[in-house]
C-alpha cells in the first residue's frame, strides 16, 4: 500500500466539445487535457466510434433509459479516457468506460480493474450531475437546458 505523495493536483482544463447523437440519446461531450499532452481530432474520432458502437446496446439492456447523457474524453499523464454516461430512471447514472495506457495495444479490462474515474473526471461527474439535477429533478424537466447547460466548471 502507498500512502505518500503519488501525484499533486494541478487544475485541468474542460472543453465542451459540442453533442453527440448515439441512436436516441443526446450526449454532452466534454475534453480534459492534462499538461503536456493535447486533444486530438482523431482521439475525438476514435471517442465518436468506442461510444456509437458500444453504448446502443448497453443502454437498451439497462433500459429506462431518459435519453441524456455526457462522454469525457481525457488524455491523461497514463493514457487516454473515454467516459461514457447517461441517466436513466430520473436519477440514476450509468457509465461505460475506456481506458487505454500510452503505448498500449488494447485498453484495460476494465471488469479486473474496475476504475470508475480519476479526480478530474470525478469533478467534472459532480458538475454534470448538478446541473442534472437543476434542469431534470424539477417540477418541470427541460432536457433542452439540461443540454443547453454546461457544467458549471471551465477547469477540475
Amino acid at each position: 500500500m502507498n500512502t505518500g505523495v503519488t501525484e499533486l493536483y494541478r487544475p485541468r482544463a474542460v472543453a465542451h466539445l459540442g453533442f453527440w447523437e448515439v441512436g436516441h440519446l443526446k450526449l454532452k461531450v466534454y475534453g480534459i487535457v492534462a499538461a503536456g499532452k493535447e486533444l486530438t481530432s482523431s482521439m475525438i474520432d476514435d471517442a465518436n466510434s468506442f461510444v456509437m458502437q458500444d453504448l446502443p446496446p448497453l443502454v437498451s439492456a439497462e433500459g429506462e433509459d431518459n435519453g441524456l447523457g455526457f462522454v469525457i474524453i481525457h488524455p491523461g499523464d497514463l493514457g487516454i479516457s473515454v467516459l461514457a454516461h447517461w441517466w436513466i430512471q430520473g436519477s440514476v447514472l450509468c457509465q461505460h468506460i475506456r481506458r487505454t495506457l500510452w503505448g498500449a495495444d488494447k485498453p484495460m479490462d476494465t471488469v479486473t480493474r474496475p476504475v470508475i474515474a480519476c479526480v478530474w473526471e470525478l469533478g467534472l461527474i459532480n458538475a454534470e450531475q448538478q446541473v442534472w439535477r437543476d434542469t431534470m429533478m424539477t417540477g418541470r424537466p427541460d432536457a433542452g437546458s439540461y443540454l443547453n447547460a454546461r457544467a458549471a466548471t471551465a477547469v477540475v
